[in-house]
């Protein structure tokens, strides 16, 4: 029996899909579930708020509940040149800078699967604050295939 936790890996530099219509993919996505990450911790009813601006950036807002209160980040997402929209560099406190690859989406948007470029990071987002379970073992189900290790990804609470 092991004291440690399964990590999940995620393959560095894991493909995206072909393409993502910004103006389609804003609006509020919830978290499924994810690869908790320590800024997280103890977070519930976490979402994701995406809006197009005039210049063709995405304005972020990030928010969950800890400790009873509402806790958010603002960030500003910028698509990667020849990626189809599907990468973004996403910038936080005009400091902070962090790779955002859509990795897995729905035809019709309802849930998409994000990662990172260092393979740290994974987020199922649902459209819905409650996805169901066939189509989020559905999603498990497509990692697995991708080779990505889902061992420590962790659902949600919302």
């Amino acid at each position: 029996m092991s004291f440690f936790r399964k990590k999940t890996r995620i393959p560095p530099l894991l493909h995206t899909v072909e393409g993502v219509d910004v103006a389609r993919y804003c609006g509020t996505w919830y978290e499924a579930a994810s690869v908790p990450r320590k800024r997280q911790k103890r977070c519930t009813n976490t979402k994701a708020e995406y809006t197009l601006t005039p210049e063709g950036k995405v304005r972020v807002v990030n928010s969950c509940r800890r400790h009873g209160k509402t806790v958010s980040i603002k960030a500003q997402g910028t698509p990667v040149s020849g990626s189809g929209n599907a990468w973004l560099k996403v910038r936080f406190f005009s400091l902070i800078s962090a790779d955002y690859r859509v990795i897995e989406l729905a035809a019709d948007y309802s849930w998409a699967v994000v990662s990172n470029t260092t393979g740290s990071g994974l987020w199922v987002l649902s459209r819905t604050p409650y996805m169901g379970p066939e189509v989020y073992d559905g999603i498990i189900e497509k990692l697995r295939s991708r080779g990505i290790e889902t061992a420590g990804i962790e659902k949600t609470v919302q």
